[in-house]
């Protein structure tokens, strides 16, 4: 059996650990070892902020939701629970633009959710 020398495979595997460590500091840019190490830490890290990422808007359209629902009166749970008294389908993303964007809109959703309150 021949002989199978690995020079042009590994020089191509490291340059592109190399190239995908582009712009990072020290010898993590320079020396494979430490920039595929580096690219683990960043990949692993990537992957789970863009889960994270789901839940910081969420929490951003609460806050939004909230804090437009207080200037007509309601807290954000009040508005939510008459909203979903009154089978109002509509999600906290649309709800946090419409407060934002259009509040006649969303003073009409606040009437509505008023309405359907139960004490």
């Amino acid at each position: 059996m021949t002989r199978v020398k690995r020079g042009v495979t590994k020089r191509r595997r490291h340059k592109k650990i190399l190239s995908l460590a582009r712009g990072y500091h020290g010898a993590s840019h320079r020396n494979y070892k430490w920039a595929k190490e580096a690219l683990i830490h960043a990949w692993s890290h990537a992957y789970r902020h863009r889960r994270e990422r789901k839940g910081d808007f969420r929490r951003l359209w609460i806050l939004r939701i909230g804090a437009a629902a207080r200037q007509m009166g309601l807290t954000y749970s009040q508005f939510i629970h008459g909203l979903h008294n009154a089978n109002v389908e509509i999600n906290r993303k649309m709800l946090a633009e419409m407060a934002v964007r259009d509040p006649q809109g969303f003073e009409k959703l606040v009437g509505v959710a008023r309405e359907h309150q139960t004490s």
